[in-house]
């Protein structure tokens, strides 16, 4: 038979032994929950640690005449600020610099309006995002006059857009739709989706060169949009007013405006395009 020990079996003894389990058993179950409110503390610590980041932005005043143009430094937080571009130079002209220029609308990538050159890249603000880097310069689109800060003077560049008759011409006078094929509406595509943001016809060496008499990609592609339509019947008339030896021919295929466009279109296909119904014209 076992011996069994007195002690062991008295109800005073077994209740103590109880009770020390149970006691052992709340201090485990505590222990994770301290370990989690502990590791959350410390996320939420490093969420609201300051992230700062460097802009550095061209600045010039024309109501300033002894003022030379300069780049000044921004520090933001990004903690605080979106992830894009624009949303660190809205957030610089609301709280550090209200005499900050430049021109923004949609902040969608449709109007075209906040065209800057961005760490050597010509690009809308509103659809370049913020690089993990600790500074960003920040420019206006290059070669062209600057009218205060990030605008550029695009008069220019509109009036070129003016003389290639960006809309459609058809002399066929109708109570009805002009219709077009799927096939013919296909053509289109690659084409209309231009905003006119001019990053591409100031990221071209050859408009730098020949800014009064190339018209540059961007115009050349809207030219070459209505080229391309199959309800418009003034093709002939668009090619001869083409037909020298800059308009287009200034185009030496160097394809920075593919590669920089932001809405990522082809106007150096568009020009060969233009050049390939030219030399049919012949």
């Amino acid at each position: 038979p076992t011996h069994r020990s007195p002690s062991l079996c008295r109800p005073e003894t077994v209740q103590a032994i109880g009770e020390m389990m149970n006691a052992a058993g709340r201090s485990l179950l505590r222990r994770p929950q301290t370990t989690a409110a502990t590791l959350s503390g410390s996320r939420r610590a490093l969420a609201t640690a300051p992230k700062m980041k460097s802009f550095s932005i061209y600045r010039w005043n024309p109501d300033e005449p002894n003022s030379k143009p300069h780049m000044q430094e921004y520090s933001i937080n990004m903690n605080e600020c979106g992830p894009m571009v624009l949303d660190a130079l809205i957030k610089i002209k609301n709280e550090l610099d209200p005499t900050l220029t430049f021109r923004r609308s949609c902040r969608e990538g449709i109007c075209g309006s906040c065209a800057m050159n961005i760490n050597g890249s010509n690009t809308l603000a509103c659809l370049c995002k913020i690089d993990t880097n600790p500074s960003t310069a920040i420019y206006p689109l290059p070669h062209m006059y600057v009218l205060k800060d990030l605008v550029p003077d695009l008069t220019h560049f509109y009036e070129q857009h003016k003389s290639v008759q960006p809309y459609l011409i058809n002399d066929d006078i109708t109570d009805v739709e002009h219709y077009q094929s799927k096939e013919d509406r296909s053509k289109l595509d690659g084409l209309y989706e231009c905003v006119l943001c001019a990053c591409c016809t100031t990221s071209c060496p050859s408009y730098w060169w020949n800014t009064d008499k190339y018209l540059g990609p961007a115009v050349l592609l809207q030219s070459y949009r209505w080229l391309a339509d199959s309800r418009d019947t003034m093709k002939a008339e668009r090619l001869k007013f083409l037909d020298d030896a800059f308009k287009v021919y200034r185009c030496h295929t160097i394809m920075n405006c593919s590669k920089t466009c932001p809405k990522h279109l082809n106007p150096g296909k568009a020009i060969a395009q233009i050049k390939l119904e030219m030399a049919a014209s012949h």
